[in-house]
């Protein structure tokens, strides 16, 4: 039986670019505006985060925000971000700290899924290992060395595995190297399936589009890992969450609310 309890959306952030960073090879010239999500899964036995959004203080200061997101591989500049949309306000609103965190579980380690691991130093964070392991080469210019460097306290994997009954790491490999996605069965309705960067958008799913960026600049991978979550879409009759669609996360609750 699953240990989940409730599910928050959390918006931490807007970032507005070209449409084509989500879709390969689509939409090139369209602005879209985008959330910046965290999900905060409350089980019987703790908390789960899943990402974390940006890290504020690469926003709001005016020599880190110049230093990270004013060059060319930014040309749409940095996301939007004020104070009131840190981690620890949002879990505020719920009546928690973010030491009441237990666990951060990262889809992958770029700047707007892992920049506030700063500020979850006491909780155990998950990675797959060869996420972590792309993330600390640079391999792509999403990845800022320093919200990753400082001390951690990691736990890396190296295939999918159960983080308890009901929440099941699934690999799902192409944005990035070592990218995952989370299966959470709820007490009640559909199971849900946080897709991730594996899928910015509905269009990436229901067109089979893959993310603007992918790892190795290898479509077929991060196409196939979206295939393999319309599989066990199927397979499990779960929902499938795109991570930077405006609209599908207008039409779920906000973080005032909660799924359960």
């Amino acid at each position: 039986m699953t240990q989940v309890k409730k599910l928050w959306p959390i918006l931490t952030g807007t970032h507005r670019y070209d449409k084509s960073l989500s879709t390969r090879g689509h939409g090139k010239g369209t602005l879209i505006d985008v959330p910046l999500l965290a999900y905060l899964i409350e089980t019987s036995n703790g908390r789960i985060l899943y990402d974390t959004g940006c890290d504020y203080n690469k926003i709001a200061d005016e020599v880190k925000r110049k230093q990270f997101y004013e060059s060319e591989g930014f040309a749409f500049g940095a996301p939007s971000m004020n104070k009131e949309d840190r981690l620890e306000n949002h879990l505020a609103e719920l009546g928690l700290k973010k030491e009441d965190v237990d666990l951060v579980f990262c889809s992958h380690l770029h700047f707007d899924a892992a920049g506030g691991l700063n500020e979850m130093k006491h909780a155990e964070v998950h990675v797959h290992q060869k996420e972590l392991d792309s993330a600390k080469a640079l391999e792509d210019e999403a990845y800022f060395a320093e919200d990753f460097n400082g001390p951690i306290n990691w736990r890396t994997y190296d295939k999918e595995y159960e983080i308890l009954p009901g929440v099941r790491a699934v690999e799902t490999p192409g944005h990035s190297a070592g990218h995952a996605s989370l299966f959470i069965e709820l007490r009640k309705g559909k199971p849900i399936l946080l897709a991730g960067d594996a899928a910015d958008l509905i269009e990436n799913i229901e067109k089979e589009i893959a993310p603007g960026l992918c790892w190795d600049n290898n479509e077929e991978i991060a196409l196939e890992s979206i295939r393999k979550l319309k599989r066990l879409s199927v397979e499990t009759g779960s929902e499938i969450w795109p991570n930077h669609d405006m609209k599908h996360f207008k039409s779920k609750k906000r973080v005032s609310n909660y799924f359960s």
